[in-house]
């Protein structure tokens, strides 16, 4: 496995972890990894509501590294409460479009760490907007 990949799972796996905030709301049980191009790693985790208010790991993590200065990523990792990986949702895949309008097809989702596949944008998303 790519060194770069195993950095971005154990970063997202040491952020996971459910965790029951109010009756209402839960955090923790996605967590997510995004590498800029600098090679810098942010993490996220879902934020779960009772209504549409709350927010995936992926977005979580972008938030946190634009918070930080950045704007362009070439990996994104989710982890999934079960230990799987995962392609991000439409939200989290628009947002990214959005984020690097030009360039978003070459970045790299994992989609499976213990087979190392791995996807570009591109194929997950190869139209936008049409």
């Amino acid at each position: 496995m790519d060194k770069k990949w195993q950095k971005m799972y154990e970063a997202a796996k040491k952020v996971q972890g459910f965790t029951a905030i109010g009756p209402h709301m839960e955090a923790g049980s996605v967590a997510a990894a995004v590498m800029t191009e600098s090679g810098n790693i942010y993490t996220g985790v879902c934020v779960d509501t009772a209504c549409g208010l709350g927010v995936c790991a992926e977005r979580n993590a972008l938030f946190n590294m634009i918070t930080n200065g950045e704007t362009r990523i070439s990996r994104v990792l989710a982890l999934m409460a079960d230990g799987k990986n995962g392609a991000p949702c439409g939200a989290c895949r628009e947002f990214i479009v959005q984020l690097m309008e030009k360039d978003y097809r070459h970045v790299e989702v994992m989609l499976d760490y213990e087979s190392g596949k791995v996807a570009t944008m591109g194929e997950l998303t190869p139209e936008w907007w049409l």
